[in-house]
């Protein structure tokens, strides 16, 4: 039976480059499961990910699913690996203070998978000391946490940042999945 990848993604500039992420995922004959934030829908739209997937995007926590479900815990009880890619400042402190807002943040808080955060933002968010912490109390919850590359960001900065290669979050994903039920 093929393993089941919940895809989250938050809104940050890096959002585009999940599909090419996404995409490598349904060619290993991996299951995919996307949910986007709302800003992460002004940076690249469900249809996308729809198209890849050949699956509805929850982007919606109120959204009226075609079956009645409990959709944030159908899919937590679905998925063998949540990935939160890019996952910006924001959603890190949501996922590190435990806060359930909208439908990802939710299903965050009911999923017992591993998690493999993403962190991909300009380099003083990164380097900021609270954003650190909250990393670190990710960590210390068990989630799988990768560094962001360093490099040119968004906004012409050069420094640490930058969501790493598809290609090594796909390999930390093969590898976390190995570990997995």
């Amino acid at each position: 039976m093929a393993k089941t990848v919940g895809v989250g993604i938050t809104g940050g500039i890096a959002a585009y480059k999940i599909a090419d992420l996404v995409s490598k995922l349904k060619k290993d004959d991996l299951d995919v499961v996307v949910m986007m934030t709302e800003g992460a829908c002004q940076f690249i739209t469900p249809l996308t990910f729809r198209t890849l997937t050949g699956r509805e995007v929850v982007t919606d926590l109120w959204a009226r699913p075609r079956e009645y479900k409990v959709q944030h815990m159908s899919i937590a009880e679905q998925i063998d690996l949540l990935v939160i890619a890019p996952a910006t400042a924001n959603f890190i402190a949501k996922m590190a203070h435990g806060l359930a807002d909208d439908f990802l943040s939710t299903l965050v808080a009911a999923n017992t998978a591993p998690v493999l955060v993403v962190p991909s933002m300009n380099t003083n968010m990164y380097k900021n000391q609270i954003v650190q912490e909250n990393m670190r109390n990710l960590l210390s919850c068990g989630y799988h946490v990768m560094d962001p590359d360093s490099g040119l960001l968004a906004n012409g900065d050069v420094g640490k940042g930058r969501l790493p290669d598809i290609e090594d979050i796909y390999q930390k994903i093969i590898k976390i999945l190995s570990l997995c039920r």
